[in-house]
């Protein structure tokens, strides 16, 4: 009787009709194009695929796109864990409004972004004019390309670990304290294990979403080929000139290297995980 009663008073559906939208909605946003992906390319054979992905046009974006995204990604995990640190720690004037620019990339088209760091980073721009008689060149080399990476990315990791550290409760801090435990200690064996899992969540999100990146690293990237050209970039290209076998090929480096990095970080959160239990 109670089982009964419980059954009619659910909201949404029950395992069944709730799975069944799951699958649908996963095949059509997924699946389908994912899969579509992988057809087109079958068009090739695999002399024609493989002397596609093996050029060293393509080879060069790969070391650009996965270089500086892995590079913004760790930048965004050290000082991403830095900004969360202190938005939750400390109490100062501005700081909901230093909490919400955290989530400005989030809302500014990439494009905005783009066209904004490379005025700002040109020998004749505000900050890009210092930097000159230094010999530092930031627009149009690898240097933007990863400063942008990083600019988007900031908010994946600051967001990831900021909730964990509002759940840390300071009582942990301070009976290492009561126990001998000296701050770095503390840091280090205590809270650490504790805010890992969240950083690792926090780069893995910050690396993929750098990798697929496009609107605003072609701005600021100069796209040179052989140099400052990214792998999204060199699938438009080819796509503009109806290869779109070879744009597909292209692709679908990319996403099975990305599914392995993906892979190989989330079982990294699992051993982690375990070697706590």
């Amino acid at each position: 009787m109670r089982a009964n009663l419980v059954k009619k008073q659910r909201v949404i559906p029950g395992f069944g009709l709730t799975m069944g939208y799951s699958l649908l909605y996963l095949s059509l946003l997924v699946l389908i194009p994912l899969a579509g992906i992988f057809l087109k390319t079958t068009t090739l054979s695999w002399a024609q695929f493989f002397e596609t992905v093996a050029a060293p046009r393509a080879l060069a974006s790969y070391r650009l796109s996965f270089g500086a995204s892995a590079v913004a990604a760790l930048l965004n995990a050290f000082f991403g864990f830095i900004v969360a640190w202190v938005l939750v720690r400390y109490h100062f004037p501005g700081k909901q409004i230093i909490d919400a620019i955290v989530d400005l990339p989030f809302a500014l088209p990439t494009a905005v972004a783009g066209i904004a760091f490379t005025a700002l980073y040109t020998t004749n721009g505000w900050i890009g004019r210092w930097l000159a008689p230094l010999g530092i060149k930031v627009a149009f080399t690898p240097v933007g390309v990863i400063l942008v990476l990083t600019f988007i990315g900031l908010p994946f990791v600051v967001r990831t670990v900021q909730p964990v550290l509002q759940d840390i409760q300071p009582d942990i801090e301070e009976a290492a304290a009561v126990l001998g435990a000296r701050r770095t200690q503390t840091f280090t064996r205590v809270l650490l294990p504790m805010l890992w899992p969240a950083l690792v969540t926090g780069f893995a999100m910050a690396f993929a979403r750098a990798v697929g990146e496009y609107g605003s690293v072609i701005f600021i990237s100069g796209n040179m080929p052989m140099r400052t050209e990214i792998t999204p970039l060199l699938i438009i290209t080819k796509l503009e000139q109806y290869d779109y076998a070879g744009a597909t090929a292209l692709a679908v480096v990319m996403l099975l290297v990305s599914f392995a990095l993906l892979l190989l970080i989330n079982t990294l959160q699992w051993w982690t995980r375990r070697q706590r239990v």
